[in-house]
C-alpha cells in the first residue's frame, strides 16, 4: 500500500490533486457540523449548484472560472440567508429555485457557445486530472484562511449554532457569524468542484458530521471525528481511484456512504445494547 502511494506521488498531477484534496476535506469537515445542526444542508447543495452555472458562463465568455465563481457562490451564500431570514418564500423553495436556474443558465450559456467540453465536464463531475497549478495556489491559501477563520471564531460559532437565540440575548452578533459560515462554506464548495465535482462536493460537507454525530454528541469531538473520517475517505478513495480508474468524486462519495452506514448500524447495535 505505501508502495502504491509513493507511485501516486511520482505524478505531478497526483501531488497537486492531494494537496487540493486534503485541504478541501479538512474545510469541509469542520463546517459540515454547523451547517448540518443550523439545517443548513441544502444550501451547501444549492451553492454547488450556482458554482457551476457560474463557471460554465465564465467558460462560455472565455473568462477565468474559478474566481468568477468564488465571487457568484459568495454573493449568493449572502442572499440566500437573507431569503431564509426575511423573505415570504421559504428557504428550501428559494435554495431550489437559485439552484436549478443556476444549472438552467449555465448549460443554456454552454449549448450556446462551446458545449460540454472536457473542462466544464471536470468541474460537473470532478477530475484529479484538472487541477492546475493557479488553483492549487488559490486552494492552499484560501483553505488556510477558512481553518485559521474556523479556529478564531469557534467559541461564536459554536453559540450560534447551538443556540442562536440565546446567543444573540448575550451580546454575539449572529447575523455576523452566519455570513462568516456561509462566507467559508462558499470558498469550501468553490475550491472543491475540481476534485469531487459540483454535484457531489456537498456530499464531503453532510457526510462526515452526520457520520460523527451517529456515535459522538459533544460538538468539538464531532468536529475531531469529521475531520478524521473526511481525510480517511479522501485519502482511500484518491488511491482507489488512481489504482481502478474510477471516478474520484463518486468513489470518495461512496466512501463516506459506506462509513455513514456502518456508523449508523453501531450506533443501533449500541441502543440496543443499553436499552
Amino acid at each position: 500500500m505505501f508502495n502504491i502511494f509513493l507511485e501516486m506521488l511520482s505524478y505531478p498531477f497526483m501531488r497537486r490533486a492531494l494537496i487540493v484534496g486534503v485541504l478541501v476535506a479538512l474545510c469541509a469537515s469542520l463546517l459540515g457540523v454547523s451547517m448540518v445542526l443550523k439545517r443548513y444542508s441544502m444550501i451547501g447543495d444549492g451553492l454547488s449548484h450556482v458554482g457551476f452555472g457560474s463557471l460554465a458562463i465564465a467558460t462560455a465568455l472565455h473568462k477565468s472560472p474559478l474566481p468568477i465563481s468564488l465571487v457568484t457562490v459568495v454573493i449568493t451564500a449572502f442572499l440566500l440567508l437573507r431569503i431564509k431570514d426575511n423573505s415570504k418564500i421559504k428557504g428550501d423553495a428559494a435554495i431550489a429555485i437559485i439552484s436549478t436556474g443556476s444549472l438552467a443558465f449555465g448549460v443554456m450559456a454552454i449549448s450556446l457557445s462551446t458545449g460540454m467540453n472536457t473542462d466544464v465536464c471536470n468541474y460537473l463531475f470532478g477530475s484529479i486530472l484538472g487541477v492546475n497549478q493557479n488553483e492549487l495556489y488559490l486552494t492552499i491559501i484560501l483553505s488556510i484562511f477558512v481553518i485559521v477563520i474556523f479556529i478564531l471564531c469557534y467559541n461564536r460559532i459554536f453559540a450560534v449554532t447551538f443556540d442562536e437565540t440565546f446567543a444573540k440575548v448575550t451580546g454575539t452578533k449572529t447575523d455576523i457569524f452566519n455570513m462568516v459560515i456561509a462566507l467559508l462554506t462558499s470558498f469550501t464548495i468553490v475550491l472543491g468542484m475540481r476534485t469531487m465535482g459540483a454535484l457531489l462536493i456537498s456530499s464531503l460537507i453532510i457526510f462526515p458530521a452526520l457520520t460523527s454525530m451517529q456515535l459522538i454528541k459533544q460538538f468539538r469531538l464531532v468536529v475531531i471525528c469529521s475531520s478524521i473520517l473526511s481525510l480517511i475517505c479522501f485519502l482511500t478513495g484518491l488511491t482507489l481511484s488512481y489504482l481502478y480508474a474510477t471516478p474520484t468524486g463518486a468513489t470518495i462519495a461512496i466512501l463516506n456512504i459506506i462509513f455513514f452506514i456502518i456508523f449508523s448500524v453501531i450506533a443501533w447495535i449500541k441502543g440496543k445494547v443499553l436499552q
